[in-house]
């Protein structure tokens, strides 16, 4: 019986590429308005190096690319860099196509709903907030609350246990086959990859279900908790 699932957040509910691509062009943009020597295609390609070198959700990348370029950080750079990212992120935080429907239809279900995700605390939460989708969720957790990333079970298990459940109730759905499906299978989960929003191929790690669209899931549930009627 399925009584909870358990999301991933980024290509999950969130599409985080078009977030990231837009709200990073926007700082470009910025950045070279204000003295910036460098055309908007290189300077898309150094800042997403340095993506993969620090990360891509660290909080100095654009000090770390001014510095980068210019030899020092310039504050009236960086200063309209991070407001012109911000103004630009908030309006492009949106969920994939049917999320709110399918998670209300889930909620009917009498499900409880959960986030594990490997985003900062803070991060994760102004997301849903910017979707408006935190009510939805008796359960987020964060790499600021496991302090490990997805597959190592520390976010499953604080999930598992916030929500009071065994594994064998909670389908865990996600994009990335190394880290959602490997992590939740390792503990006994249901996985569902959500191939809607997948950037990491790995195609010896198989999931229970695999989706097109989110709102598949509310058949996945129909069928699972049919099994024991």
């Amino acid at each position: 019986m399925i009584n909870a699932v358990l999301f991933d957040l980024d290509n999950t509910l969130v599409d985080f590429r078009v977030m990231k691509d837009r709200a990073s062009e926007a700082a470009i943009r910025a950045m070279i308005d204000s003295g910036l020597k460098l055309n908007q295609k290189d300077a898309t390609k150094l800042l997403f190096e340095l993506y993969d070198k620090h990360g891509i959700e660290n909080q100095l990348i654009f000090n770390k690319f001014i510095k980068h370029v210019t030899g020092k950080v310039d504050y009236k750079m960086l200063a309209n860099a991070i407001v012109a990212y911000r103004r630009m992120k908030q309006t492009s935080t949106e969920p994939f196509p049917h999320v709110r429907n399918t998670l209300i239809k889930l909620k009917e279900h009498g499900l409880k709903l959960g986030i594990v995700s490997d985003a900062p605390r803070m991060n994760a939460w102004l997301r849903l907030a910017e979707m408006n989708l935190t009510d939805f969720f008796s359960v987020v957790i964060t790499l600021g609350d496991s302090k490990k990333l997805k597959p190592f079970p520390n976010s499953f298990k604080k999930a598992l246990r916030a929500l009071n459940m065994e594994p064998s109730e909670v389908l865990f759905v996600g994009d990335n086959p190394d880290r959602d499906v490997k992590g939740a299978k390792a503990l006994g989960m249901k996985s569902c990859l959500a191939r809607y929003g997948q950037v990491f191929v790995n195609e010896t790690i198989k999931a229970d279900y695999e989706i097109n669209i989110i709102e598949e899931l509310v058949k996945i549930i129909e069928k699972e908790n049919s099994k024991l009627r």
